[in-house]
């Protein structure tokens, strides 16, 4: 028999067990297992019924990490760990349109998650902001008088859009090392706090030096009255540049 001191139950307020769809019952199992963070020794028990309630039990050897995890996602500071995990399931039950709470075996709150009932930050925008993307050139087309460009940096993408001439400016660039672009961006600010860039508008770009930054710099130190053989780290002072050349942007 299961020890009734072992026993979590997770209580969401929006489902009736009869209509939780599995796939969503299965998400939030393995949410709870990562919050616990003892996955081989935290058990599913059963539903129970009025509300949705999962109720789990722990093994008695992971008892004690499983009530420290919990104590500390009830701090005001905890781990970023189990601060993502409590995270995950908030979010989760916003998307439900629920909140939720975990529950000792005596019925006590032990942590409570307000999900849609948490406020939302205000969004932003849309507004419009000078700037600029590196990357290689790996599209340039489109028959519509604005013209799809695409930037990749790495991992990255960055859509943009040209004019037609300032397309047949990039063509020849087309994976072909690095480049500049500069413009105006169109971005908003949604209710989870993401910045999401809307639109970006190419109005210049230049082609970037591929050589490997101390040969650059050796080369800069050989132009007389350049002060390059006085700075100390070569990488931090171009950034300032850069910084001081985007900030002069109209």
């Amino acid at each position: 028999m299961t020890d009734a001191q072992h026993i979590y139950r997770f209580v969401i307020d929006a489902w009736d067990p009869r209509e939780l769809p599995m796939g969503r019952l299965a998400e939030y199992m393995a949410d709870l297992s990562r919050l616990f963070g003892e996955g081989n020794h935290v058990h599913f028990d059963r539903l129970e019924p009025g509300s949705t309630v999962l109720v789990q039990h722990v093994d008695r050897q992971a008892l004690a990490t499983v009530e420290e995890r919990l104590m500390l996602a009830a701090g005001r500071d905890p781990p970023d760990e189990i601060a993502k995990c409590y995270r995950v399931i908030d979010e989760r039950l916003a998307e439900d349109g629920a909140s939720g709470s975990l529950r000792g075996s005596n019925g006590a709150e032990i942590l409570r998650f307000p999900g849609h009932e948490r406020p939302r930050p205000p969004t932003f925008g849309p507004f419009r902001q000078n700037g600029c993307f590196d990357g290689m050139l790996i599209r340039v087309g489109g028959k519509d008088d604005t013209v799809p460009v695409h930037l990749q940096d790495g991992d990255v993408t960055h859509s943009c859009n040209a004019t037609r001439d300032m397309a047949r400016r990039l063509a020849p660039h087309l994976y072909n090392g690095t480049i500049r672009v500069t413009g105006s961006g169109r971005w908003k600010r949604d209710a989870e706090g993401h910045w999401i860039l809307l639109r970006f508008d190419i109005k210049d770009f230049e082609v970037l030096d591929d050589r490997p930054l101390p040969e650059l710099v050796e080369q800069l130190r050989g132009v007389p009255g350049s002060g390059w053989r006085r700075v100390k780290d070569p990488s931090a002072e171009l950034r300032r540049l850069r910084d001081e050349a985007e900030s002069r942007l109209p």
